[in-house]
């Protein structure tokens, strides 16, 4: 009986050992790729209050999270590359406030999410098909009915 104990208990501190090493490996951070048709302190306003509402989620830049921040600097011929350049960094959602860069965030990935702050319609702008189903990466609404 002791010895079945011992197996036991050697069995529980080789698991109980494997669950705290594998607990202290840090898990992969998020990394979102933010772009703005403008230059940094051009397009702050709309960088700030998303910034801000990922700490109201409870993120912290730099440890929950990481965002890599571009900028066209006015330049829309460099969304191209720009948007090459956050895929290579492997992000895992692109946000953008300009329509040049959503089309070539579209046109380079069918996989990575890609959100859009713009005040312009997009379904009247091309964007997307329709609201209830965007096509794409994008997924709609999940309110609004199916047509």
């Amino acid at each position: 009986m002791t010895r079945k104990i011992a197996t036991l208990l050697a069995a529980a501190a080789v698991l109980a050992t494997a669950n705290l090493a594998q607990a202290q490996q840090p898990g992969k951070v998020p990394r979102i790729g933010y772009v703005a048709a403008s230059g940094p302190e051009g397009g702050s306003a709309h960088r700030n209050v998303f910034k801000q509402g990922l700490r109201d989620l409870g993120d912290v830049e730099g440890k929950t999270i990481l965002v890599e921040s571009r900028y066209l600097e006015g330049m829309s011929d460099r969304s191209t590359s720009v948007v090459a350049d956050l895929l290579h960094l492997k992000v895992d959602l692109i946000v953008s406030t300009s329509p040049v860069v959503i089309r070539a965030a579209m046109q380079a990935s069918k996989t990575i999410p890609i959100v859009m702050i713009t005040v312009a319609e997009p379904v009247a702008t091309g964007l997307i098909d329709s609201l209830a189903r965007p096509g794409g990466t994008s997924r709609g609404s999940p309110d609004l009915p199916a047509t």
